[in-house]
Formats: C-alpha cells, structure tokens, sequence
C-alpha cells in the first residue's frame, strides 16, 4: 500500500476521479494503547465499525487480544487475520450453524442472549456432535436493555432483555454455563460518562434479584469519538465512573470488567478524499454519498470534519450542503460543511474521521464505490488521542483546557 506525507499529495499525485481512503495506522495504534493502558479491564474491538484486516492487526500488535464479532462472516474473518485472538460472539440472535461453526470450529466460547429461545439455541449447537452431551465450557453473556437517551445513535430498542426478565433469564443461563456475563450498550456516541452510570444502576438491580454468580459486567461500546459540535468529556472520566461503580455491583470478588469500543478505536484511523463535480449554489455534487462512506452524514445529518485541498483558494468559508454522485434524490449530506466561498469543479477536499462506520458502509449502488486506498502519515483532523487536550482536575472537577 502506498504511503504519503497528507490528503494534499495524495490528490497532487494521482489526480483522482474516484474517491480515495486514507488510513492512518498509527492514529489506531495510538487509540488502542490509549485504551488497554487505561481501561480498568478487558478491551474488545467491535468489528462491525471497520472490519479491514490491516486495521484489525495494527489493533492486535497495539495490545487488543479479544474481538466482539457479530456475524459468522466476521468470526471467519478475525479468526483468518489473527488466529490466537480471543473472539466473542456478541449479536443476540444467531443461527444455530453459526453459533456451531463459531464454536466447533473456531474456538468460540463466549455468546450473548437476551431470551430463553436464544439460551437454547446456543446449547443445542454447541453440544459434541457424537455424545450429545451439553458442552461445559461455554461462557454466557446475558444482554440487558438500557437506556440510550445520552448517545447520538441510540441501540435502546432492537436488543436486551426487560428489567423484570433479566433474573429469570440470568438465573436459567447460570445452569448451561461455565462463567456467566451481564452486557448493555447505551447507544453509540455517548456524550456524558453517566450514561453508564443508569445502566450499571440497571445491571445492579437484575443481579440483585437473580441471586446467582456474575463473573463479567460487559459494558459495551458507546465510547464517544470527536466530531465537529461534538467534543465529548475526557475518555478518562468514562473509565473512572465506570470502575467505580462496577466496584460496587454485587459480583464476584474475581469479576471481570469488558468493553466493546469501536467508534472510539476507529474513527481516527481513516479520512477519504472527494472530488467536486459540480456546484450549484451552495450544492456541491461530490463522488461519495449516502450509499458510500457518507452514508451517516446523509441517514443521520452526521458532521464529518472537512478541508478543501487547493493552494488557491481565497474566500471565506461558506456553509455547504452535498449531493453524492447516484441517481438517488436521497443521496444528499445537509451539513452544514464549511469550505471556501471560491470552491468549484475539480476541487477535491478531505472528509475525516471516517474510520468507523464510514469506509465500511461503502456500497456498489448505481455503479459508483470505487475507492484506491493509500496510507498517510500526518494527524487525523480531530483526535482524542494526540495531546492536544490536557486534562486538568480541580476540586474533583474534570475538564479540558
């Protein structure tokens, strides 16, 4: 794979027609050490917001040993790129081939549920093909329902299971299993460390009413990354409020404390250069939309940061909308995306954080998906992660300077 200095020498160089992925190893890498050196636990990597291969390994040799796999195409593909990686299969529902294969064949051992139905179906696939006999090292992870009001994308409505049928299901799991789990998500991009604080409040109710052995509290992803009117407080308080209270929950004295972060691992390692092809007003019609790595910023009106790349450029910034390059009337970016005044025709800019659920969202409609990939070695355009934030703490009050 190719590697340049920046965005800027990238479109000097290859005068693009379609757009181009640029990958930043070491803003990833740097993410990772970020989080397995601070994290009071285990980290997983959720897959599903960037499943490239060379973004997984760079995650592996940066210390991220397990991987929250939601599908049997992923379990296939980590287990592929990293054979000694710890997988997890954390998608409530399966199919029973999936959870066998994931298990039988590739090691799998750790599965969430959210319903007898699903508790089932695990234990059925699982069992030795010749003996029928249950298998007795299977490593279960109860899924809870909570809130999503703190989170930009909520996940409140299509997993876990209700308050009330938590202890029951928790209660039943325990007797299938060799080390039994809890796990919620609070939605994705939450912007407020106590969005995990009601969800451990949650979780602290449940286990308090089944009365049996927890082993795990997975707290799950939502681990913001930073965005344009979106600066989250910093990860740190995150982690602090969490170990706090995963301290206090009435759990094994051996527990361990999971995580599932993939926006916050992800979104730094790539940016994606367009190209203008046309302007009508403040409408510029680039070759990336809705049905490409653009497809939050058209189906959820998501800020990505931008920056035009020509030298000659002189007006001030102007607020832009886009229109991708399909047939599609909804393959529209409102923005706003502040760029020169002066943009026209054949200019290109640089979309960033595009990491997670960016370059993985990328489709062939209408013909158009295309992208040569390329690696760079500036700084992305917003970080978390390169100490440009101090953290300052002040009568127990945390915040940035």
């Amino acid at each position: 794979m190719l590697t340049y200095p920046n965005a800027k020498t990238v479109a000097r160089a290859l005068s693009p027609d379609e757009p181009v992925i640029l990958n930043r190893p070491h803003a990833a890498r740097r993410a990772a050490q970020f989080f397995t050196q601070k994290f009071p636990g285990k980290v997983l990597y959720a897959v599903k917001a960037n499943p490239a291969p060379d973004l997984i390994e760079v995650l592996w040799d940066a210390g991220v040993t397990h991987y929250d796999v939601a599908s049997i195409a992923e379990v296939r593909l980590v287990r592929q790129t990293l054979p000694d990686a710890d997988l997890c299969f954390m998608h409530p529902i399966k199919t029973p081939r999936a959870i066998s294969e994931a298990y039988h064949k590739h090691g799998v051992l750790t599965f969430s549920l959210d319903s007898v139905e699903e508790l089932e179906k695990i234990v059925d696939a699982c069992r030795d093909p010749e003996t029928g006999e249950a298998a007795e090292d299977l490593r279960l992870c109860v899924r809870i329902r909570v809130s999503s009001e703190y989170s930009e994308l909520s996940l409140a409505s299509k997993f876990g299971c209700d308050l009330i049928e938590a202890p029951e299901l928790l209660q039943i799991a325990r007797q299938h299993c060799d080390w039994l789990g809890v796990c919620f998500h609070v939605g994705s991009q939450a912007m407020t460390p106590f969005a995990f604080v009601q969800a451990l409040d949650r979780t602290r109710a449940a286990i308090a009413q089944a009365s049996v052995v927890i082993d795990m509290i997975d707290v799950g992803g939502g681990f913001p990354s930073i965005y344009p009117d979106m600066e989250p407080p910093p990860l740190e308080d995150y982690f602090a409020i969490i170990h706090q209270h995963f301290e206090a929950l009435p759990i094994a004295y051996n527990a361990e404390l999971w995580c599932e972060p993939g926006r916050a691992l992800a979104a730094e390692y790539s940016s994606m250069i367009v190209k203008v092809e046309r302007r009508r007003g403040t409408e510029l019609y680039i070759n990336d939309g809705a049905y490409g790595a653009l497809y939050d910023a058209a189906h959820v009106s998501w800020r990505f940061p931008v920056e035009a790349l020509e030298d000659d450029l002189r007006d001030a910034d102007e607020d832009f909308a886009f229109y991708g390059p399909t047939c599609d009337d909804a393959d529209y970016m409102a923005g706003p995306f502040a760029l020169p005044g002066d943009i026209q025709a054949g200019d290109y800019i640089e979309v960033g954080m595009l990491g997670a659920y960016g370059a993985a969202m990328k489709t062939g409609f209408n013909g158009f998906g295309d992208a040569e990939v390329v690696v760079v070695t500036d700084e992305p355009m917003m970080s978390l992660f390169d100490g440009s934030r101090q953290r300052v703490a002040s009568d127990n009050v945390v915040s940035l300077r």
